[in-house]
């Protein structure tokens, strides 16, 4: 008898909006793909447009073993991410190595931090949050840098920000203040990203399991399956659940 194929795996969240949409794709590209920089030069350009606590954006990632400014919709955020550099030091570059948000709710209190404080308190930028980005491997490619003038605005984003990289879900957030449409696509893109990430880490056991393969081999294949079709990393990736479910 003819057995029915499982349904495919999708997102548990559809992103709405372009920057949603846009951080969700990034999760599902290769790591070391070419529109890798297209993508987070988008996700900066959008952020500062839509998300509204937000003055200016930046993308920090490392290239030639050294952080750099990938993606800024302003000066006044690539001198901000220069002063960090230059000290070694600062937020976008703990977010980056640690794989977790960095919140500086009021930029005159930071004492960890000297040159970001002085720098961004002389541009009159007063908090600031770096969030980390992956693509398809998982891990950290990138930091999200969110300045603002205004810091009170940016409490209920950092709080929902936080609330997602603590459960992956920002849905049935009971407790957590609002925030307006901008600012619900940024979140919309980071829960479908973290989506996108669960199905291609299930998708790496099965071929682990299927094959007695380690995870980084696992995902060459995945990556090498993707090429292969000329599909996305999550659609290959879906494949491979099914045929682990067949």
């Amino acid at each position: 008898m003819a057995t029915s194929s499982p349904p495919p795996a999708t997102p548990a969240h559809p992103p709405h909006g372009r920057l949603a949409e846009t951080l969700g794709a990034l999760a599902g590209t290769p790591d070391d793909a070419h529109r890798i920089d297209e993508l987070l030069i988008s996700i900066a350009r959008l952020t500062a447009d839509v998300v509204e606590p937000v003055s200016y954006a930046s993308v920090t990632a490392y290239r030639a073993e050294a952080p750099t400014t990938v993606a800024t919709s302003s000066q006044l955020a690539y001198d901000v991410d220069l002063a960090q550099y230059a000290d070694g030091a600062g937020p976008c570059l703990d977010a980056l190595s640690d794989g977790k948000p960095v919140e500086v709710p009021d930029v005159a209190a930071v004492m960890a931090w000297p040159g970001f404080r002085d720098t961004a308190w002389q541009l009159g930028l007063r908090a600031s949050l770096s969030i980390p980005l992956f693509a398809g491997s998982g891990l950290p490619i990138a930091a999200l840098n969110l300045y603002a003038h205004d810091p009170d605005p940016m409490t209920a984003l950092t709080r929902r920000v936080w609330a997602l990289y603590d459960t992956g879900s920002d849905h049935g957030h009971g407790g957590q203040p609002p925030v307006q449409e901008g600012s619900q696509q940024l979140l919309a893109g980071i829960a479908a990203a973290f989506d996108t990430r669960d199905l291609i880490q299930q998708a790496l056991g099965a071929l682990m399991g299927r094959h007695q393969i380690a995870a980084d081999t696992a995902y060459l294949i995945l990556r090498a399956k993707a090429a292969e079709t000329g599909g996305t990393l999550l659609a290959a990736a879906t494949a491979a659940i099914q045929e682990q479910d067949a």
